[in-house]
């Protein structure tokens, strides 16, 4: 049976991801000249969040030296590069796409010259309203080099920098015109800033070590420098940092942050703590819930790696089911199961993950993975454990089904490629040829989060938008 889903014609990107950006920014404080080489390892410990290109800008006593390129960090640097980065503030970005084109112009940081001196961007989010913005720009004569909401920003600082009498008041001005969710680390200069839209969608937070100040998306990022967790950069909050240290400008702040939940689900690594809440014990949470909600009589539980891993811990906890390896990860490919054509999704999968059928043959498995998008890759493995010998295969995913668009940086094919917005559980079931599907509840989310988080942004499965959106030309009103 076909299921009704709310705006099932929308069309809002032509493929599928579950990625996100990071941004890593490092002030000096006694002036010594090796940001770039905290930046390469805060960016390494960001890798997860995107690798399609990378960028490092460093400040050198007001001249910004830059280097960005397609690729993961170490195929973009060496040390030669890196010893040619030499300065005291600099920034740092991880990037994946969500809707702009895989090109070097939209590589970041964005470095860019105005009346005012030297502005540097790093951008994570999703402007809702870039394009309102960005024709306002080009009415009045404006070019774009990029399909990067960087650039915009970049141009809104500038714009508001014309009538400021300090960067940071310039943007605190630009971010009050921007409608989506996104953080971001800006290099001035002689300054370093963080901001995190008003919301709070995604997460930035400060860190210190006896020399530095440090701005990172995850905390993961800090342990790797050696920083110090200092505090989650509150949803609105402006922070400085410059040669007197750090200030805080929170009179645009909102209150709890509305972390994307799949910060917790998929988005963020394991080690990190993301306002407040622990990624693994979440993530494990989760897989006890399944195991409450969907049990099922089996001989092993086994993750598809390496999102999966956590809550199948989980299950297998709450299910008295032993947990065991049953797919081995090719640990030299990065996210790929992206692709434009089922083809090559397939052959992605194929180059990605193998079943180990020693482990897997002759047994009833649970198999345990973070969502389901289209359903293709599901099915394969579901497929490829078969082949190995599995004698069950029960399905288990640790989010629930995900059908509606998501505006704010998580980038979905349209509705009708999303297998659960198509289709019932049973018949997806059917689909992906599992003896049984179960996901995680929508009452269950809160549960997850330990109790520790009372607001969160869900609205890819509920479609309850904490902002106005637009669809198909029109708004879509908060619920």
């Amino acid at each position: 049976m076909m299921k009704n889903c709310k705006h099932s014609e929308l069309d809002v990107f032509d493929k599928a991801l579950k990625e996100e950006c990071g941004v890593f920014g490092v002030y000096n404080k006694d002036g010594e000249m090796d940001a770039a080489q905290t930046i390469y390892y805060g960016l390494y410990a960001l890798q997860h969040r995107g690798q399609e290109s990378c960028g490092i800008a460093v400040n050198d006593d007001g001249t910004i030296i830059y280097h960005k390129d397609l690729g993961t960090v170490p195929d973009v640097f060496n040390e030669t590069m890196l010893s040619h980065l030499q300065g005291n503030i600099g920034v740092g970005h991880a990037r994946y796409s969500a809707g702009g084109e895989n090109a070097r112009e939209n590589a970041q940081p964005l470095v860019s010259k105005y009346k005012k001196g030297s502005l540097t961007v790093a951008f994570n989010g999703n402007i809702v309203n870039a394009d309102e913005i960005r024709e306002e720009f080009e009415n009045t004569g404006s070019i774009f080099q990029t399909t990067s909401d960087a650039e915009l920003i970049a141009f809104l600082i500038a714009q508001e920098r014309i009538s400021c009498h300090a960067v940071e008041e310039a943007v605190a001005r630009a971010v009050k015109r921007l409608r989506g969710t996104f953080c971001l680390v800006v290099m001035s200069p002689r300054k370093l800033i963080g901001a995190r839209d008003r919301w709070g969608i995604r997460p930035l937070c400060l860190g210190e070590t006896e020399h530095s100040y440090v701005l990172s998306s995850e905390t993961c990022a800090l342990d790797a420098v050696g920083a110090t967790f200092v505090k989650d950069i509150a949803p609105g909050e402006i922070v400085c940092i410059d040669k007197d240290g750090v200030r805080s400008d929170t009179s645009a702040c909102s209150g709890e942050a509305n972390t994307c939940i799949f910060e917790y689900i998929y988005f963020a690594r394991p080690d990190s703590v993301v306002d407040g809440v622990s990624v693994y014990r979440a993530r494990v949470l989760g897989g006890r819930e399944l195991a409450k909600s969907h049990p099922v009589e089996a001989d092993l539980v086994i993750p598809v790696p390496d999102s999966g891993i956590d809550a199948a811990i989980g299950y297998a906890k709450e299910s008295g089911i032993p947990y065991g390896i049953g797919l081995v990860k090719n640990r030299y490919i990065g996210r790929t199961f992206i692709k434009p054509t089922q083809s090559q999704r397939v052959q992605a999968v194929k180059i990605k993950l193998n079943a180990l059928a020693d482990a897997v043959r002759g047994k009833r498995i649970v198999m345990v993975d973070d969502s389901i998008v289209r359903g293709t890759t599901s099915k394969y493995i579901v497929q490829m454990l078969r082949e190995a010998g599995a004698t069950e295969v029960h399905m288990r995913v640790c989010a629930p089904p995900f059908i509606y668009p998501c505006y704010f940086g998580t980038d979905i094919p349209n509705q009708d490629m999303l297998i659960a917005c198509k289709y019932s559980i049973e018949e997806i079931r059917e689909i992906i040829g599992a003896d049984s599907l179960g996901f995680l509840e929508q009452k269950s989310l809160c549960k997850m989060l330990d109790g520790k988080k009372e607001k969160f942004c869900d609205a890819c499965f509920t479609g309850n938008y904490i902002m106005d959106v637009p669809f198909d030309g029109k708004k879509i009103e908060v619920k």
